[in-house]
This record gives C-alpha cells, structure tokens and sequence, in this order.
C-alpha cells in the first residue's frame, strides 16, 4: 500500500504522484479505495486506479543507482528475440504494460537495432516499430528524468548521445 505524495510508476501512465485515496464520490464506487494519481509529465490529467485490483501496474520509481546500474548495463542488454512477425505488436503491447525500465530499454534496444538493420539494407522503417519506440522512450524518460532530477527533454538528449552509443 502506497501513501499520499508517494511517487510512483503507474503502468503505461508514467511517473505519477499519488494525491488521494480512499472511495470516490461516484455511484456505485463509494465502496472501493482508489489511489488518485497526477502523472508528473502530463499536465490536466487525473487518474484513478483501484487499490485492490492485482491488474494495477503500480510500483515504485527506481532509485538513482538503479538507474545508473542500468545504464551502464545497456552494451550487455539482450534484445527481444520475435520469431513471428504476427507476435511483434502483441510482445511491443506486454512491454509497455508492464512499465519495468529494464524491460522498456530492452524494448527500445530491439526496436532501434531492427530500424538500423532495415535501413542498412534498404527497407523502410515499420510503423508499428517507431510507435511503440516511442511509448517506451517516453515512459523510461519520465522515470529517468524524475529519477535523475533533470527535465524530460534533456533526457532524451542525454539517452540518445550516452546511452544507445554506447551499443551501436
């Protein structure tokens, strides 16, 4: 159980401050507890998620040297091996779900080692692909930004320049 101003990272949402909970004041949901989530990144959004439900994706923001620990781990990252091209969304839609920054940077890894590997050989890029890169980069931005305590454009600088250099 979380409490009021914790931050966390709720599911595909992103980095979110906890701002209440308890019941809402709607019918029919006065008997559930729910966590009123702001997103950080997002402004004018309000979310609200039941604090029982084992479907919730919510847990704590990685720390600084969880972060940094996985940053520097990114050369030895393995890319998600896809067999089946018809699997590829359904495996990108996983992903993103579950919010786990390891897994996000896993997700962009693969995505920009095929986008290369495409290019190199004279094929498009995939739309599917550069959508679903772009969720998991928001999303593993928000957390890094937060984390780092930088803003969320000078992350995505930061990531492209140190971080995926650092493989290619």
């Amino acid at each position: 159980m979380y409490n009021i101003n914790d931050v966390v990272v709720y599911g595909s949402q992103g980095v979110c401050r906890i701002t209440d909970i308890g019941p809402l004041e709607m019918k029919g949901m006065e008997n559930k507890s729910y966590y009123t989530l702001s997103p950080l990144f997002q402004n004018s959004t309000i979310i609200y998620a039941p604090v029982d439900n084992p479907k919730t994706v919510l847990r704590p923001v990685s720390s600084p040297d969880q972060m940094q620990d996985l940053i520097s781990r990114v050369p030895e990252i393995p890319t998600i091996e896809i067999k089946n091209d018809r699997e590829r969304e359904s495996v990108y839609k996983a992903v993103i779900k579950t919010g786990d920054p390891g897994e996000l940077l896993r997700l962009i890894k693969t995505i920009s080692q095929r986008r290369k590997d495409r290019l190199a050989s004279g094929k498009k890029r995939i739309i599917i692909d550069e959508k679903y890169c772009q969720i998991a980069e928001e999303q593993l931005y928000q957390e890094m930004a937060y984390v780092m305590e930088e803003n969320l454009d000078s992350m995505e600088e930061y990531f492209s320049e140190k971080v995926l250099k650092a493989y290619n």
